[in-house]
C-alpha cells in the first residue's frame, strides 16, 4: 500500500507517493531506533550539536525547494511556507549553542567532604507524531531537541504531507544524522495507535510527542499514562483575541485578518474568537466584515490571504463547523457560505476554485457562551465574533471554553496588560499582537484542552527529552548519613542588646 499525495489546489497534480507503514513495520522501527540510541547518547553533546548545525545549513540552502513541496502538498500560501521553513533553520541555530549548554549543576552537600551534582541524561528512544498544517516548522521543534539531547526518533507525519516528511528526513540524514537514529514512517491513525501500544509495551518508547486534536491527544495521553510517561502534548486552541476600546483599531483589524484566516484559520493558534469592546463593537466589525470580503483567495503561489484547505476531510470538517450557525447569528464576510466553486464563487478568487479544496472565509457574530460554535475548535477560515462590557467579563469569555493555548489583546493600557495576563489561562499572551506566530527561543504550548503543561522550543523542550540525574561523591572514607549526621554552629538564641 503507498500513500499519493496530491496537491489541494490542483487536483491533477500529484506532488509524489510513499510506502505506507503498518503497526508491524513501526514496531520494527521502534526496535531499531532504541537499537542505535546508546551508540549517539556517547558522541558528546557538542558534537551532536554540529550535526544539528550542519542541518540547519542544508535546510538554509534548500529552503525554497523545500517550501515550494509545503506549499504544493498542503496548500499554504508561498510567502508563508518560506517563513515555516525558516523556522526549521532558527531552531537548528538555537540548538546548536545547547549542545555545548546541556548544563548541569553543582549543589552544595550538608557535610563535609561531599559533593552533589545534577547531569541531564537523554530519555531514550521518542515516537514522534505530528500533523500537516506545520510539515516542516512543528517537527522540528521535537526532532532538533530529542536528538541534540542523545535520543533517537521515530516519527510517524501526517499522511497528507508525507512529501514534506520525506525531504525534511533526507536533509537530517545528509547532515549527519545516521539513519536508524531518525526513521520516519507514513501510516493511518489506526494503525499508528496500535504501533503505539506495542511499542509501549515492548519498552521500545521512552517518550511520546504529539501535536494534533485534543480528541487524539487525550487518547495518547491515556495510553502512556498506563506505561507510567507522560506525552508532550500540543493540542488544539479557542483563541480569543480581546480589542479594547483604546486600542489601535487599525493595527488590531490587521492581527484579527491574518490570525483568523491565514493558512485557511489552520493553525493551532488561528483566531477563535473575537472580543469586542461594547463601545467599537459595531463600527469594527463592519471594518472587520469588509477587509476580510475584500481579501484574496485562490492560487498559494499567489498574492492572496489563503489557499485551499489541507485536504478533503479538512474541508468536510469545516462545512460541519458552519451547521453550527443559529439565526441569531449575523454571518459576513463572503460572498457565499461553504466550499468556493464556479457554481458558489467568491468574488475576487484567484485560479480556478474547482481544481481544489477552497472555502469561502466566514465570520460569525453575535457568539454568546452557551453557543456550541463557542466551546468547539473550527480550524478553518471562520471567526467568531462576540462583545464584552469590561475587561474582567472579556477575560472570563476568553477562559470559559476550557482551550488555554494561545490570546491576545489590543490595548494602550498597561494596566489592562498585566490584567490580562495574570488573569488568562492561555499558555502564550501576546500584546497588540495577533495569536500567531512563533519564535524558537521561546516556550510553546498550552494548558486545558490545549496540553498537559508541556512545552516546545527554547530550553523549555529539554525538560521533554532529557532526565534530571542526581549524583552525590562522599570523599570523607566514612558513612555520613544525611539529616542525621548534622553540623551545628554554637550561638546564643537569647542574645539581647
Amino acid at each position: 500500500m503507498t500513500f499519493t499525495s496530491t496537491n489541494p489546489a490542483d487536483f491533477s497534480e500529484i506532488v509524489g507517493t510513499v510506502p505506507a507503514a503498518n503497526a508491524s513495520d513501526i514496531v520494527e522501527a521502534l526496535r531499531r531506533a532504541k537499537k542505535a540510541q546508546a551508540e549517539w547518547a556517547k558522541v558528546p553533546a557538542p558534537a551532536r550539536g554540529r550535526v544539528i548545525a550542519n542541518v540547519g545549513r542544508l535546510v538554509e540552502k534548500n529552503k525554497e525547494s523545500l517550501s515550494r513541496i509545503v506549499t504544493r502538498e498542503m496548500g499554504k500560501v508561498y510567502r508563508e511556507a518560506l517563513g515555516e521553513v525558516q523556522e526549521v533553520v532558527d531552531t537548528c541555530d538555537f540548538f546548536l549553542g545547547e549542545g555545548r549548554r546541556l548544563y548541569g549543576q553543582t549543589v552544595p552537600s550538608e557535610m563535609p567532604k561531599k559533593n552533589l551534582f545534577t547531569f541531564r541524561n537523554p530519555v531514550g528512544s521518542v515516537f514522534i507524531i505530528t500533523a500537516g498544517n506545520f510539515p516542516a516548522a512543528v517537527p522540528s521543534w521535537y526532532l532538533v531537541p530529542a536528538l541534540l539531547a542523545g535520543n533517537s526518533v521515530v516519527w510517524k507525519p501526517s499522511e497528507f504531507t508525507p512529501v514534506v516528511a520525506k525531504a525534511l528526513t533526507s536533509l537530517f540524514h545528509a547532515g549527519g544524522i545516521p539513519k536508524d537514529l531518525l526513521i520516519t514512517v507514513v501510516a493511518e491513525g489506526e494503525e499508528t495507535f496500535k504501533a503505539l501500544d506495542l511499542g509501549l509495551k515492548e519498552g521500545l518508547i521512552n517518550k511520546v510527542g504529539f501535536t494534533g486534536s485534543t480528541e487524539v491527544g487525550r487518547k495518547i495521553g491515556a495510553k502512556t499514562g498506563e506505561y507510567i510517561q507522560s506525552a508532550c502534548l500540543e493540542l488544539g486552541g479557542k483563541n480569543p483575541m480581546v480589542v479594547m476600546p483604546d486600542a489601535n483599531l487599525d493595527l488590531a483589524l490587521e492581527g484579527a485578518l491574518f490570525a483568523g484566516f491565514g493558512t485557511a484559520g489552520q493553525r493551532c493558534t488561528s483566531l477563535g474568537t473575537l472580543w469586542l469592546h461594547e463601545s467599537i463593537y459595531d463600527a469594527f466589525l463592519a471594518r472587520y466584515s469588509s477587509l476580510v470580503g475584500d481579501a484574496k483567495v485562490g492560487d498559494p503561489f499567489s498574492d492572496v490571504l489563503y489557499g485551499p484547505m489541507i485536504s478533503e476531510r479538512y474541508l468536510d470538517n469545516h462545512l460541519r463547523h458552519l451547521e453550527m450557525i443559529k439565526p441569531h447569528h449575523h454571518v459576513s464576510g463572503s460572498s457565499a457560505l461553504g466550499r468556493i466553486t464556479q457554481s458558489n464563487p467568491r468574488s475576487g478568487f484567484v485560479g480556478d476554485p474547482d481544481k481544489g479544496f477552497f472555502a469561502h472565509p466566514t465570520i460569525v457574530a453575535g457568539i454568546k457562551s452557551d453557543d456550541e460554535l463557542y466551546y468547539t475548535e473550527t480550524f478553518g477560515p471562520l471567526v467568531t465574533v462576540g462583545k464584552f462590557k469590561n475587561l474582567d467579563e472579556a477575560i472570563e469569555l476568553s477562559n470559559g471554553h476550557g482551550y488555554g493555548l494561545s490570546s491576545s489583546i489590543y490595548t494602550k493600557d498597561p494596566e489592562n496588560v498585566w490584567r490580562f495576563r495574570e488573569g488568562i489561562s492561555a499558555g502564550m499572551v501576546s500584546i497588540n499582537n495577533s495569536t500567531s506566530g512563533a519564535e524558537a527561543h521561546l516556550p510553546f504550548g498550552g494548558n486545558g484542552k490545549s496540553g498537559n503543561g508541556s512545552r516546545q522550543s527554547g530550553i523549555w523542550v529539554l525538560d521533554q527529552f532529557t532526565r534530571w540525574q542526581a549524583m552525590n561523591w562522599d570523599w570523607s572514607n566514612k558513612l555520613q548519613k544525611a539529616q542525621m549526621d548534622t553540623i551545628e554552629i554554637e550561638h546564643n538564641p537569647d542574645f539581647l542588646l
